[in-house]
């Protein structure tokens, strides 16, 4: 273990978020997410939830403010409807170490599907909330 550092974080997801650059994303996947079939670099952090794992990653992670949209969820398909707490849970985590962040994008399925694919990982986690899958784009930590 090390100080600072949340046990949340494994010793594979801190060596993905240290290799970073700014521009970069990474994929908080849900459990249903099909993170194998999209991206070749897939970590596991089974049990874990999303809002626990932003609580552990953003004090670590700046997010990207040069661009409209550093947080992209996926948007629900045609005559579904999304759970707003799922939203609201991942943003009062994202408010503690980035109060003013830029509302969070919906993008249709496959293009997050594709977004995915160019992600420098993806990260499977126990999530069950449907819709819960998660794209940060890092930006350039302040010296």
């Amino acid at each position: 273990m090390l100080k600072g550092i949340s046990p949340l974080i494994s010793p594979d997801l801190l060596h993905v978020l240290a290799s970073m650059g700014h521009g970069d994303e990474i994929v908080l996947a849900d459990a249903h997410f099909p993170g194998h079939s999209f991206n070749k670099r897939v970590l596991r952090a089974d049990g874990l939830r999303i809002p626990d794992l932003l609580e552990a990653i953003l004090p670590l992670f700046e997010l990207d403010n040069y661009v409209p949209h550093p947080l992209i969820m996926m948007a629900p398909v045609q005559d579904d409807a999304l759970d707003p707490r799922v939203e609201e849970s991942y943003l009062e985590r994202i408010y503690k170490t980035n109060p003013d962040v830029a509302p969070i994008q919906r993008m249709d399925r496959y293009a997050f599907y594709e977004r995915a694919q160019s992600a420098l990982a993806v990260v499977m986690t126990g999530e069950t909330a449907k819709y819960g899958n998660i794209i940060l784009k890092k930006g350039v930590t302040p010296i």
